[in-house]
């Protein structure tokens, strides 16, 4: 074992420390770092958490990519999808593609004797995916769609519901509106309330069967208005976009979920400068404490660093240990501070203690990711930068004079 790492291992664990300044120091040392791993845990966890949790919202209620046709424009009343150079098939068969499925959109106005709603009705075929959706249901079930007729089955936001005094089982009208053509009235049964805790789609979407928008719209039997493309992964969107646009035809245009609401997308980039500063704010604090305790302990140990000169030791190899023994400081706060932070995100993810009002936030609790390279590479980070913040003032050590400093007391 080289001479500073035995030498520093020896005094850190020396019971001498137990009963001077050492311990008040090696305290004020830990504690820092403990609080910095503390908060650097929750930032990220958080930051990362609330991110992919709005993304996953967004994508799982509309597809992580959706292809219309470029004649729909912005409009919530889709055109007909063009199938000139759209290849459904090779879409499918690309490997990060989980599923696909049509729809079709209107707007309407639902109505009854407490109130009426301006909604979108967002027509779905039989190849809607259920299962992914379940997890926005609160109450009753998706619409079950054959295609063959009319499906008068509708599931609301809660939104709407509250808005409308609905409940499941209840009746509803919608009126449609047709250009220079009188309006549509169509009622529909609630089979199912949703809630997806992000205002832009809870205030407006209705899901139904998409017969009714063909039948609305004027679109044949087997036309839609677009597809919604699901993939394996939130976190491929970006990659997988440019392929998937080579394979819908120029008429139609593609649409990423974090395009279609500019306003959550610009909120939610906040989040990585946010975190960054806090980490920078945590890690600045604990480089100035473990300096600190860096400083002191030579102070306190001039003796021992003179004595060290006489018997022959260079001054790298008494820097080196005194990083060293301050290193070796810093792991029971490393620890500790993993342990604690973990366990109160654990908490949170479990038991989602810390609620949120979803109208600002778009989530009704703190969500968490539990990301491991994040973790290690917070506790190995500050580990690795403090280490290279003692070194300039390690060199303190080369300006003490070995007679001076063993007569000093």
């Amino acid at each position: 074992m080289k001479f500073p790492l035995y030498f520093s291992r020896k005094i850190a664990f020396s019971k001498d420390n137990k009963n001077n300044l050492s311990r008040v120091i090696i305290f004020i040392g830990r504690l820092s770092v403990a609080l910095g791993i503390i908060v650097s845990l929750i930032t990220v966890s958080t930051g990362f958490g609330s991110k992919k949790a709005i993304k996953e919202r967004l994508a799982d209620f509309s597809g992580h990519i959706t292809v219309k046709s470029t004649r729909s424009n912005s409009s919530y009343n889709t055109s007909v999808l063009d199938n000139q150079g759209l290849n459904i098939q090779k879409i499918k068969e690309l490997p990060d593609v989980a599923s696909i499925q049509k729809y079709a959109m209107t707007t309407g106005i639902m109505r009854n004797e407490h109130n009426f709603a301006g909604i979108i009705f967002k027509g779905i075929g039989k190849d809607f995916d259920s299962a992914r959706f379940k997890k926005f249901l609160i109450a009753g079930k998706t619409p079950t769609v054959t295609e063959v007729g009319y499906n008068h089955g509708v599931t609301i936001s809660q939104k709407i519901a509250n808005d409308l005094h609905l409940k499941v089982k209840d009746s509803i009208v919608t009126v449609f509106s047709k250009a220079d053509q009188k309006p549509i009235y169509r009622k529909f049964e609630v089979v199912g309330i949703y809630r997806t805790d992000i205002k832009m789609i809870d205030d407006q979407f209705v899901i139904g069967g998409i017969n009714h928008v063909r039948k609305i719209q004027d679109m044949k039997p087997d036309e839609v208005g677009g597809i919604d493309i699901f993939l394996k992964n939130v976190n491929d969107i970006d990659r997988d976009f440019p392929e998937i646009e080579k394979l819908i035809g120029y008429k139609n245009y593609a649409e990423k979920a974090t395009e279609k609401f500019p306003q959550i997308t610009d909120w939610i980039s906040i989040f990585d400068t946010n975190i960054a500063l806090i980490i920078i704010i945590m890690l600045i604090v604990v480089i100035i404490n473990i300096i600190m305790v860096l400083l002191i302990l030579i102070i306190e140990r001039t003796n021992s660093i003179g004595l060290l000169k006489t018997l022959g030791a260079s001054n790298s190899q008494i820097r080196a240990t005194f990083i060293n023994y301050t290193l070796i400081i810093m792991i029971p706060g490393l620890l500790y501070g993993n342990i604690i932070g973990l366990g109160l995100i654990l908490l949170q993810k479990f038991f989602g203690i810390i609620k949120l009002n979803p109208e600002n936030y778009y989530v009704s609790t703190v969500p968490v990711d539990l990301n491991p390279v994040a973790i290690i590479s917070i506790s190995a980070g500050i580990l690795i930068i403090s280490a290279l913040a003692l070194i300039i003032p390690s060199y303190l050590i080369s300006k003490i004079s070995p007679v001076k400093a063993i007569k000093y007391n």
